[in-house]
This record gives structure tokens, C-alpha cells and sequence, in this order.
């Protein structure tokens, strides 16, 4: 009889991915990950709407489009229930999608819905947020619990944002830029077993 080790929550990669095995993913082709980023369970990451734009010649050297729908930095934790999709609108006539850019040390909170077309580094997301399509947060960022931000607003760095619609309401202080660092909170996640016993 043959013992293996029993699945764990998470399915880990080899840069240090955590993926929950109960998270969706869908057109995992098109979403790339930095390495050690956290992906907690019943996340949606919406890799399937890509960019969809004809080439109107008829080479095929210029018909090679991008296909990363969604770039996730490292050291990223993406909390339960939350919902990351690339924004889409109109474009020479035709709907199509634009590419989600998350940076590096980005915490996006429990049932958080972003569409926003970049996130910058260093950027707390609250829980229950809503970041409109085509917004652009810029570094150092706190978005609080509960907040809207509606599309292509642009969030300056070092802000505090809260509200519906969101506002700046502070800025983070000189000094609190260590708040931001995810390594410590990479380490508590895993299927790491506790040590067997002598």
C-alpha cells in the first residue's frame, strides 16, 4: 500500500506561487504571476478576457498580439472571494480588453472587485473595495475598507483613500512604508505541516 502525502489547501509553484486549489482561474495562459504571490480560496482571476483586436494587414509577423490579460507582481496576496478582471471598452469599433498590471507588494482585501488598468507597488486594498475599469493607482497607496473608486480615476502616491465615490482623505506618513512589505504575511500561508516528531 503506497502513502502519499496528503493534498494540501495549496497548490505551490516553483517561484513560490501559493494557489488555493479552490480558487478560479480561468485562461491561466494569459495571467502571469512574479513569484511568491498568495492566491487565497473562491478568488476569480478573469485570464480569458484578452485582447481581441484584428490586424487589419495581412502579414502575420504584425497578427501576434499581447496576450497577458493579467500580470501580477511578487509578494502579492490576493484575499478570499475577490474578483480581479481586465478592464475592457471600445476600441477602433470593436469591444475588446486591455491588460490588469498589478506591482509588486499588493494586498487586495476579501471580496474586493478590481478592474482597474494598473496598480502600482506597495498598495493596501480594503476589504469590499470596488477600483473601477481604467483606474491607475499609483505606489504607496491604502485604499480603505468599503471604498469606490470610480473608473479612470488616477490615485496619486503616498495617498489615503476612502468614500463612494472615493476621495483622497490623507496621506500615508514618512516612515509607515514598512506597513506595505507582504513577506511576513507570505510565510504564514501554505500547507507547510508542522515538524514530525522524533
Amino acid at each position: 500500500m503506497s502513502r502519499r502525502p496528503p493534498r494540501g489547501e495549496y497548490i505551490e509553484t516553483d517561484t513560490g506561487n501559493k494557489v488555493a486549489r479552490k480558487a478560479t482561474l480561468v485562461g491561466t495562459q494569459n495571467i502571469m504571476l512574479g513569484g511568491k504571490t498568495v492566491i487565497q480560496p473562491e478568488v476569480m482571476i478573469r485570464g480569458d478576457l484578452i485582447r481581441s483586436i484584428q490586424s487589419s494587414s495581412s502579414s502575420s509577423s504584425s497578427a501576434t498580439p499581447n496576450n497577458t490579460a493579467v500580470a501580477i507582481g511578487r509578494y502579492c496576496f490576493l484575499s478570499r472571494a475577490s474578483c480581479l478582471r481586465p478592464p475592457g471598452r471600445l476600441y477602433k469599433g470593436a469591444f475588446t480588453y486591455m491588460p490588469l498590471r498589478i506591482g509588486d507588494h499588493v494586498f487586495v482585501g476579501p471580496s474586493s472587485v478590481i478592474q482597474a488598468a494598473s496598480i502600482g507597488n506597495h498598495v493596501h486594498i480594503g476589504a469590499r473595495v470596488v477600483v473601477g475599469e481604467f483606474a491607475i493607482i499609483k505606489d504607496y497607496v491604502r485604499v480603505l475598507d468599503e471604498t469606490v473608486i470610480p473608473p479612470n480615476m488616477v490615485i496619486p502616491s503616498f495617498s489615503i483613500v476612502a468614500g463612494q465615490p472615493a476621495r483622497v482623505i490623507g496621506e500615508v506618513p514618512e516612515g509607515g512604508h514598512e506597513a506595505f512589505e507582504l513577506r511576513e504575511l507570505y510565510k504564514t500561508v501554505g500547507n507547510n505541516p508542522p515538524p514530525a516528531a522524533a
